[in-house]
């Protein structure tokens, strides 16, 4: 009996070793695709198994920017299937005394990436299971140990290929982190006397809409309010100086105004935001995105 439920056990950890990952890596990086960057990112996953499904995030995220990396993997992770493994590389540390971790996320996605701030917004949104620090003495490219600044690929799409083809499991990345991650400072949105604050999260790059931080819960409570009007009016700040101040309407789709005129909309994440239809509002105002440009949104009276 007790060789038997030794094998049952087995069995059932194999079984549910196959379901914690899938076999998809999804990269993101600020590298570009004009060199060969990427490629070999995904030369050394292709090296650890051929049959692994690799795809793009974007590769377009701005030189540096931690916080578009992070906004980026909230807008995206959600949507693929559990126990798919991500490997987001914007790292102006790289080579530093940051930690380089894979984190498993309450919803059974994995993350692999430097802990500096890119697992800010995905901390808050699907949550945090637990958190490896990668043991690079096993988890590293064979004869790279002279490299000191690409490792996006000679660390986490190594780690990242060897997790999602079961080359690993999620314990032989390395010892648990038991320090909290990284996160940015970055401004909550509010209904503050009738007004509703919010910072500028991110652009629709294609199209020059401005997306905010202030989500359709917030908004619906906006609404709701008293003294609630047809028309809004719509200030955007830059370090608390005026850039753009005009009065809109809220609608469901771009096509219910004019050509060239701004409208509000929840976009596809259901956040707030503002557009013009078939117009670059960012463009138009010269609008960027950060903690230091919030938007303030009133009823016209």
């Amino acid at each position: 009996m007790k060789k038997i439920s030794i094998v049952i056990t087995a069995i059932f950890c194999i079984q549910f070793s196959t379901k914690a990952q899938n076999g998809i890596v999804v990269f993101q990086t600020d590298f570009g695709t004009k060199d060969g960057a990427v490629s070999a990112m995904k030369g050394v996953a292709s090296g650890v198994d051929m049959n692994l499904k690799l795809y793009d995030l974007t590769h377009d995220i701005p030189a540096y920017n931690i916080w578009e990396a992070a906004y980026r993997l909230d807008q995206t992770v959600p949507y693929w299937p559990a126990g798919t493994v991500f490997v987001s590389v914007v790292d102006p540390g790289v080579g530093t005394a940051r930690k380089s971790v894979v984190v498993k996320t309450k919803t059974g996605h994995f993350i692999v990436t430097p802990d500096n701030g890119t697992l800010t917004l995905i901390a808050q949104s699907l949550g945090i299971d637990s958190v490896r620090e990668i043991d690079e003495v096993v988890n590293r490219r064979k004869n790279s140990g002279a490299s000191y600044t690409f490792h996006g690929r000679d660390v986490y799409a190594y780690t990242a290929a060897k997790l999602a083809a079961h080359a690993i499991n999620y314990e032989q990345v390395g010892k648990i982190s038991t320090d909290p991650i990284t996160s940015l400072v970055y401004q909550k949105a509010t209904i503050e006397k009738e007004k509703l604050k919010g910072t500028i999260s991110i652009l629709d790059i294609q199209y020059g809409n401005v997306w905010t931080n202030i989500d359709q819960t917030l908004w619906k409570k906006f609404v709701a309010l008293p003294h609630a009007k047809p028309l809004i009016q719509v200030q955007i700040f830059n370090k608390q100086k005026i850039v753009y101040q005009g009065i809109m309407t809220f609608e469901n789709t771009f096509g219910a105004v004019a050509l060239g005129k701004p409208l509000a909309y929840l976009n596809s994440l259901l956040n707030f935001s503002i557009a013009l239809n078939q117009g670059s509002f960012a463009d138009k105002y010269h609008i960027q995105t950060g903690n230091d440009w919030n938007v303030v949104v009133s009823w016209v009276k």
